[in-house]
């Protein structure tokens, strides 16, 4: 009976770590835009410490202006509509990042699309507080999404090789003869 040659210990491992990778963060983002929306429907369900417990945690990151934030079942979201849309965007695109290019890639896009895409946000920021122009929901939660949706594009590959480097470095301690 004949067997196939073993393969190095770690090259299963390490083929996977993008996969792990890509999963664990799409994972967070997508349980960080549940936690947004659950909070408001917390309240409105009559469970006001689990909503204030999300409200409370997302008030470091946020400053949660009634005024700036979407509203759903009469009580605001857990952030600004900046911020969903910062959280939307980066939870839709590492989604998505699959099918937009390969999860293997380290690659990342040319910078300048990283700094348009804060540019975008800035110039709508920067009009907003300077009353030159009043920006809305809308064109905060768009320019939100936007940046977020680009820095996946850099986040992702970023944190691959990461953990192909240290997922080599590890497997080659179990395996000397590598």
């Amino acid at each position: 009976m004949e067997f196939a040659p073993a393969k190095p210990a770690g090259s299963i491992q390490e083929a996977r770590l993008p996969l792990v990778v890509w999963a664990i963060i799409t994972a967070i983002a997508l349980a960080l835009v549940g936690l947004i929306i659950v909070a408001p429907l917390s309240q409105a369900a009559g469970h006001p410490q689990v909503a204030s417990f999300i409200y409370r945690t997302f008030s470091f990151l946020c400053h949660q202006l009634p005024d700036r934030s979407f509203h759903l079942a009469g009580h605001q979201f857990a952030v600004c509509s900046r911020c969903t849309g910062l959280y939307v965007g980066f939870a839709l695109t590492a989604l998505a990042y699959p099918l937009i290019r390969s999860i293997r890639t380290t690659t990342t896009p040319a910078l300048i699309w990283l700094i348009l895409a804060t540019v975008l946000l800035l110039v709508d920021f920067s009009l907003g507080y300077f009353n030159i122009w009043a920006n809305t929901h809308a064109s905060r939660f768009i320019t939100g999404a936007l940046l977020s949706s680009v820095a996946v594009l850099y986040i992702i590959p970023g944190l691959v090789e990461v953990a192909i480097r240290v997922g080599g470095r590890s497997a080659l301690s179990l395996n000397p003869e590598r």
